[in-house]
């Protein structure tokens, strides 16, 4: 019964990594019992003698040991990242021009990469994200989020493949000339 235990506990194993997922949990482990059962070994077992001639030796084809999985549809990237036009100016805000979400598994739109090239210590800009499609004439908005630097920050969560989108950013100042953030969107 040990060995069984191991071979359950390879297989749930060997099956979650495939998946992408841990069959035990985070950090889990199972290790059989002192208590459990140890199977018997097995009778010898005598060969007894064949008439007919040897058949040939198998053939082996070696497997890679780490196969990857087969998928049936083609693969599908995680969230991938542009540097967006400026689209307008407006009542304090600087937006992208549209952008739209690929097919892909990314269900968030975020910014990093954040800098004012006129400025080059002013990393942080407060965003919000405008989404299609218009309700009563106007774009539906997430609520505004701070993000500095490089580290991506999420602006909105569970967006589907294909969502039409910009990206919005409050300015720091218009004179002499409105501010130009830079950064990159991931979607």
């Amino acid at each position: 019964m040990r060995t069984h235990h191991l071979a359950l506990a390879r297989n749930r194993f060997v099956l979650a990594a495939l998946a992408g997922t841990t069959a035990l949990g985070v950090g889990a482990c199972t290790r059989p019992a002192a208590t459990d059962v140890v199977a018997a070994p097995l009778p010898a077992v005598t060969p007894t003698p064949s008439t007919s001639p040897p058949s040939p030796a198998p053939v082996v084809t070696p497997v890679a040991a780490h196969s990857p999985p087969v998928r049936t549809s083609p693969a599908r990237r995680g969230c991938a990242p542009v540097r967006p036009a400026s689209g307008f100016y407006e009542a304090g805000r600087v937006g992208t021009a549209p952008l739209t979400t690929p097919v892909s598994r990314c269900t968030t739109i975020s910014v990093s990469n954040i800098m004012d090239p006129a400025h080059p210590d002013d990393r942080c800009q407060t965003f919000l994200v405008g989404l299609w499609p218009l309700v009563d004439g106007s774009l539906t908005y997430t609520e505004p989020v701070t993000a500095c630097g490089g580290t991506r920050t999420v602006l909105a969560r569970d967006i589907p493949d294909h969502t039409r989108f910009l990206v919005l950013y409050d300015v720091d100042y218009i004179d002499p000339q409105i501010q130009n953030v830079t950064f990159k969107v991931w979607r």
